[in-house]
């Protein structure tokens, strides 16, 4: 019998079949205009893009009233550059995105293809479009791919990456439609406001972002803020000294809390650390590690503690010429340049006893959630959403999507097989992986770490079964064993399924084949290559789809469905047929932490025998509950990390906002007049109280204040001694002679030079405070949880304390802008002259000891004697170079002089 929610689905339709209906007569629409743009020719299609550019531009059409016009021309500009037609779905995609929305669809729908027509319709306005991926390589192959069609409409396209030149890096982002990674277009707004000029800023602007693998980006990477940092005092002694003590520990002196993956001291373990820290002499007699003289070093026993317990070798990170190189737990992927802050990084450098690197002060950070909730609308696309649909509409506003696919779903999702044992299970997926390849079917097995995947492979080595091994060791043949993995019989182990971006196809991928083919032997024909690899391919592909299509078999749940679905979602593209399940132990990280021994004592119960599986949909059922639980709690944390990054993403506006407003004013003089006059204020205020009398006043404080930051000797406690003089009459008074010293610079330096000295000190007193506040904060934000034991809310304490912090952090930065403009001044003429005669003195000096080095005595071989130097005498000269000063010492180079004629 159905439930009534079921009954009412299939009665109403459900709100995601409701939106996909609601795009179907806009579809029609784009449908019914293709004769008329496929009529056109290829500068008829241009012609068009520059019609559409007017019409938004200039007459202010929407771009909803131009969607089925400019979705017609661009499909057709992918068919003539790519011979690539978007399906009906694609059309449906790409509306959802330019709404705003996230666009779930399966593997190997065309994805990248979709995004053009968006992208393309959204640049028009002239704003700019970035489109984001989640590595380089896919940044580089999509602009290059889908640049193409945009030169086929008459649009531009860049594309960014790490270390690009200023120059390149500028025209990319100025372009209609710009590629690049989400890490690079995060830094890349951190540089821009780091400089001192608006002409040397990359991006213009923050208009539309496509965000291709979203689930990944906005969710997966958002606990990590990226941080631009310099480096600070190098205490590479103090960590290895330390990382030498850990070892001593004993299991009761630390607790793990796997779940919440931290690590704390027991009360033994603190009395037994600091009997350690005293014996090697890094602890002071009598002092104790709860004295506030141990902070640093408390600090340093924790991150070297969380070093050893919580960082593992080959699952966290990898050690790589000589450096530890961290892994992306979602990806499997290397992450080259990232570095774990708060000096962890620096601990597990000297477990692994590789070079220390200095620790790093931070210079500017943001989140991927407020660097991308700045764009003024947002899309994305992925396989995988729905599962976090509550915290992409929460956190970014965007609604989840599913699109149908262009064919069925052939593929058979299996129940998962759950063992006693980690040994039974593999033990079972040996066997599982043997059968399938004996009869030809390409399997991927998907693993959680790189130790699992090489242990899986040491494991079908022994059996004799031929396979590739992709994980961070790996990642640079990435693609090349992604395109094999579809091919008749093949074994792919893949850590976290990396390698996304390259569809696995049944029978391999005929371009990578294409291309090998060509670069083995270039004298070869590509069209008779084509020809020959593709009759191939399609023999190939029968056998597979015979042998039952992709098996994909992963060998133990993530915490997250997500990931899951990632997995799963390789297999079945585009309607071919394929196969998945996962196999699992009671002694998986998942299983071990959230409850396995209610699931021990069942299978116990139900006389489960060793090696045997359990596959039952019940075991499903409480997995998937077990995995939102987690889910909502890794949610949780990152809606609290984000509720504390609001704070100073605030401030971050605020101060970004006014480094743009004074690179662009001309009016820069009355940002400085504000700035003194409110100090003047502030110096009246502390010195001369409102509502108090004369004979309460600190006129000789007042004075040495002015002198202080204002650079004036002025007769203050003279002027306090007049009567009838107020605090208003004292304000005017050193206002009007700070006004008038500032006019006379002014004057003296010329109104643009002025101006120019004004921008420059006030952009590096804004860099210079800012980065002192965020160190501030970070400190902050390290000790506020511990208000909570006295029953005070963190967040409000941060608040309430960071606004205070910046409120006196603007008050500084207004005193220093101040007193570094008062005591700026033009030098006079004499200095000039001084300071020209002390470089002409120094070049002198230093052509006299040249003379002198060239006129004295050295002995030059000759043969088996040895003849003096003689300045008048070429014989002795030896072998001069063209270019060196002439030996007879007048200063010209040899080939100008005695060596002219040789």
């Amino acid at each position: 019998m159905l439930g009534l929610g079921t009954l009412a689905r299939k009665v109403f339709g459900t709100p995601n079949d409701r939106k996909v209906k609601s795009v179907r007569p806009i579809v029609a629409k784009i449908n019914a205009l293709e004769p008329e743009f496929a009529a056109l020719s290829d500068d008829g299609l241009k012609a068009k893009t520059a019609e559409f550019q007017k019409r938004v531009q200039e007459k202010g059409e929407s771009l909803d009233d131009i969607l089925p016009e400019a979705f017609a021309n661009c499909r057709e500009g992918a068919r003539r550059a790519l011979g690539l037609r978007a399906f009906d779905v694609q059309l449906k995609g790409g509306i959802f995105l330019h709404q705003g929305n996230i666009a779930e669809m399966k593997t190997g729908e065309g994805k990248t293809l979709m995004a053009t027509l968006p992208a393309y319709l959204n640049a028009l306005t002239g704003k700019g479009v970035h489109v984001v991926t989640v590595n380089d390589y896919l940044a580089k192959r999509d602009a290059e791919w889908m640049g193409k069609v945009y030169a086929q409409l008459g649009l531009t396209c860049g594309v960014v990456y790490p270390y690009q030149p200023e120059a390149e890096k500028r025209a990319a982002y100025r372009c209609d439609i710009t590629y690049a990674t989400n890490n690079e277009l995060g830094f890349d707004y951190l540089r821009d406001n780091m400089k001192m000029s608006k002409d040397d800023m990359a991006q213009r602007g923050h208009h539309f972002a496509i965000v291709d693998e979203v689930d990944s980006i906005l969710i997966d990477e958002a606990r990590t803020p990226l941080i631009i940092s310099g480096p600070s005092q190098d205490r590479s002694d103090l960590y290895q000294k330390v990382d030498a003590l850990i070892p001593s520990l004993r299991d009761e002196d630390y607790k793990i809390d796997e779940k919440a993956r931290s690590v704390t001291y027991t009360e033994d373990g603190n009395e037994h650390i600091e009997q350690l820290l005293q014996a090697a002499g890094l602890l002071p007699e009598g002092q104790s590690l709860y004295d506030p003289e141990s902070t640093t070093l408390v600090h340093h026993v924790t991150q070297a503690l969380k070093a050893h317990k919580l960082f593992h070798r080959d699952q966290q990170y990898i050690v790589r010429d000589g450096e530890v190189m961290l892994i992306d737990e979602f990806t499997g992927r290397m992450m080259r340049g990232r570095r774990l802050s708060e000096g962890l990084h620096q601990a597990i450098e000297a477990k692994e006893r590789v070079a220390i690197q200095p620790e790093n002060v931070t210079l500017a950070s943001v989140t991927f959630q407020n660097y991308f909730r700045l764009y003024e609308k947002l899309a994305g696309m992925t396989g995988t959403a729905q599962t976090e649909a509550e915290e992409f509409a929460e956190i970014y506003r965007l609604g989840v999507v599913e699109v149908p696919t262009n064919r069925p779903v052939a593929r058979l999702d299996e129940h998962d097989q759950v063992y006693r044992t980690a040994g039974d299970k593999f033990a079972g997926i040996v066997k599982t992986i043997k059968e399938a390849h004996e009869k030809g079917q390409p399997i991927l097995v998907g693993t959680t770490s790189i130790e699992k995947s090489e242990l899986l492979s040491s494991m079908l080595k022994a059996d004799g079964v031929p396979h590739n091994v992709l994980n961070a060791r790996h990642h640079e043949q990435e693609a090349k064993i992604v395109a094999e993995a579809g091919r008749l019989g093949a074994v792919t182990i893949a850590t976290n399924m990396a390698g996304r971006g390259t569809d696995i196809q049944l029978g391999g991928n005929v371009e990578m084949k294409v291309l090998e083919a060509i670069t083995a032997d270039p004298h070869l024909h590509p069209d008779e290559v084509r020809a020959r690899i593709e009759a191939e391919h399609a023999e190939e592909k029968a056998k597979v789809i015979a042998a039952g299509g992709l098996f994909v078999l992963g060998t133990e749940r993530h915490e997250s469905r997500r990931i899951d679905n990632q997995l799963r979602g390789r297999s079945g593209r585009q309607g071919d047929p394929g196969r998945s399940v996962f196999f699992l132990s009671l002694e998986d990280d998942l299983m071990r932490i959230f409850g396995s021994e209610r699931l021990d004592s069942v299978l116990s119960k139900l006389g489960m025998k060793e090696g045997e599986a359990i596959v039952h949909p019940w075991v499903n059922k409480s997995l998937e509950r077990a995995q939102a639980k987690v889910e909502g709690r890794n949610f949780d944390i990152r809606k609290q990390l984000l509720k504390f990054d609001d704070v100073m993403n605030d401030q971050r506006k605020a101060i970004f906002g006014q480094r743009l407003e004074i690179m662009e004013t001309e009016e820069i003089g009355d940002i400085a007049a504000d700035m003194r006059e409110q100090v003047i204020d502030d110096l009246v205020d502390f010195f001369m109280p409102p509502k108090t009398y004369a004979d309460q006043w600190d006129a000789v404080g007042l004075k040495a204040g002015v002198l202080e930051k204002l650079n004036l000797d002025l007769p203050v406690t003279d002027w306090a001694a007049e009567e009838g003089v107020d605090q208003d009459a004292m304000r005017e008074r050193i206002m009007e002679r700070a006004e008038a010293m500032m006019a006379e610079k002014t004057a003296a330096f010329g109104e643009e030079t002025m101006r120019n000295i004004e921008k420059q000190v006030l952009l590096q007193a804004i860099d210079g405070k800012w980065r002192e506040h965020l160190l501030k904060l970070e400190h902050l934000r390290s000790v506020v949880g511990f208000r909570g034991y006295a029953q005070r809310d963190p967040l409000s304490e941060y608040k309430t304390e960071a606004f205070t912090l910046f409120e006196s952090m603007l008050n500084s930065l207004r005193q220093d802008v101040t007193q570094k403009l008062a005591q700026i001044r033009p030098i006079t003429k004499e200095e000039q002259e001084a300071m020209m005669a002390q470089i002409v003195a120094q070049q002198r000096a230093a052509q006299e000891a040249a003379a002198a080095k060239a006129a004295a005595p050295v002995a030059v071989a000759v043969g088996a004697g040895a003849v003096a130097f003689d300045a008048n005498d070429r014989s002795t000269w030896g072998n001069p170079s063209r270019n060196d000063p002439c030996p007879c010492g007048s200063g010209e180079r040899f080939k100008h002089c005695h060596g002219a004629n040789d």
